[in-house]
C-alpha cells in the first residue's frame, strides 16, 4: 500500500473551487456533473467540446465561467469572446488581420477574438474544415503565427466549443486532428423534469443571476489552480490503469483508431484537476471511471455502431474491475 504523498495544496483551493461551482450553479441548473467537467478542464490546463441539441444552455454556461473569474483589475473580467461560426466564417475572422493604418503609412496587425482568456467557439461543427483548423496552432501551442511573426496568446486560454449533434443539417464533422486537442467532450443533455420546470419558474431570477454574478476567483487564481493540480499525487497503478485503457482501445477489434498518446497524458492531467475539484490532494480509483468516456470517447473512431456503444464502456468496466481488487489506499 501506498501513502498518497503530494506537493503542498493551498486550504483554500477546494473553498474558491466549489465556491466557482456554487456560483456557476446559480445560473446553470441541475447539471453539476457537467460544470465540474467543465472546471476540471480549465484546472487541467485543456479545452472542452460541449455537444448536444441548441437550447440547452452550452453557451450560457461559458459566459457564466468567463463572468465568475476576475481580470488584472478589480472588478474587471476576464477577456471573453465569442465566436458563431457559420459557413461563410474565414481563418482571419479568428486570427485577425491587417489593416493599413493612414496616420502611419503602414500596416498593423488587427488581433481576431482568438487573443482572449475565455473563447466560446459556438457551433464549431457548421464551419468549414478550414477554418476549424485555425483553431489547432491556438489551442495545442497557446500561440499563432501570421505570415513570419509568432504572436503569444494569454497566459489563460480555454476554449469551450459547443457543436451540434452531427446528423443535424449543415454540419462538418470536426477532423481528428482537432478533436485530439480537446482534453474532453462531454454530452450536455436536457436536465429532469422537476428542474425543467423550476427554471421556468425562476427564469427572471436565473437572468438577473447571470447579471451579477460575483466574481469569485482572479485570472491568478486561476493560474496557481492549475500549478496545484499538478502536483496532485497520483498512484502508480492509476497511471498503469491509464495506460491500460489507452492501449486497449488500440487492440480493440471494433476500434479502428484507438487512443494516441497526448490522449494518455490528457487524461492524466484530467485526473488531477479532477481530484482538485473533488477536494482531494490524491486521485483515486473512481475519479478514472467517472471521467474516462469523457476524455477518450472523442478521440477514437469506431468500426460499426455496435462496437461505439460497447467497446470503450467494457475497456473502462474491465480496469475498474482491477483497480477495485487492489484496495490502494485502504
Amino acid at each position: 500500500m501506498m501513502e498518497p504523498v503530494s506537493e503542498p495544496i493551498s486550504s483554500n483551493a477546494t473553498t474558491a473551487i466549489q465556491g466557482l461551482i456554487a456560483q456557476i450553479e446559480k445560473v446553470i441548473r441541475g447539471k453539476q456533473h457537467q460544470v465540474e467537467m467543465v472546471v476540471t478542464c480549465l484546472l487541467a490546463g485543456g479545452h472542452i467540446l460541449m455537444e448536444d441539441n441548441p437550447g440547452t444552455g452550452k453557451t450560457v454556461l461559458a459566459r457564466t465561467l468567463a463572468q465568475c473569474i476576475s481580470g488584472g483589475r478589480a472588478g474587471e473580467h476576464v477577456i471573453f469572446k465569442r465566436i458563431q461560426f457559420t459557413p461563410d466564417l474565414l481563418p482571419m475572422d479568428l486570427i485577425g488581420t491587417h489593416i493599413f493604418d493612414d496616420n502611419a503609412k503602414e500596416f498593423i496587425f488587427k488581433k481576431g477574438p482568438l487573443f482572449c482568456n475565455v473563447l466560446l467557439a459556438d457551433e464549431i461543427n457548421r464551419a468549414s474544415p478550414k477554418v476549424q483548423s485555425a483553431l489547432l496552432e491556438a489551442m495545442a501551442e497557446h500561440q499563432i503565427t501570421v505570415g513570419d511573426t509568432t504572436l503569444k496568446l494569454e497566459n489563460m486560454f480555454f476554449t469551450i466549443a459547443t457543436q451540434n449533434p452531427v446528423e443535424m443539417e449543415g454540419t462538418y464533422p470536426l477532423p481528428a486532428a482537432q478533436l485530439d486537442r480537446f482534453f474532453m467532450k462531454i454530452y450536455f443533455g436536457y436536465v429532469d423534469e422537476e428542474t425543467e420546470l423550476n427554471i421556468y419558474r425562476e427564469y427572471v431570477e436565473i437572468a438577473q443571476n447571470l447579471v451579477s454574478l460575483e466574481q469569485t476567483l482572479s485570472l491568478n487564481d486561476i493560474l496557481d489552480l492549475q500549478k496545484q493540480a499538478a502536483g496532485v499525487f497520483i498512484h502508480e497503478e492509476i497511471l498503469k490503469a491509464v495506460t491500460n485503457l489507452v492501449r486497449g482501445t488500440r487492440a480493440h477489434q471494433d476500434i479502428a483508431l484507438g487512443a494516441s498518446t497526448r490522449s494518455g497524458i490528457a487524461f492524466i492531467k484530467c485526473l488531477r484537476a479532477y481530484a482538485l475539484v473533488k477536494g482531494r490532494t490524491f486521485v483515486i480509483e473512481d475519479d478514472v471511471k467517472d471521467i474516462a468516456r469523457a476524455v477518450l470517447e472523442h478521440r477514437l473512431i469506431y468500426r460499426n455502431k455496435e462496437g461505439k456503444l460497447k467497446a470503450l464502456e467494457s475497456i473502462i468496466n474491465k480496469e475498474a474491475e482491477r483497480l477495485a481488487k487492489l484496495k490502494l489506499y485502504a
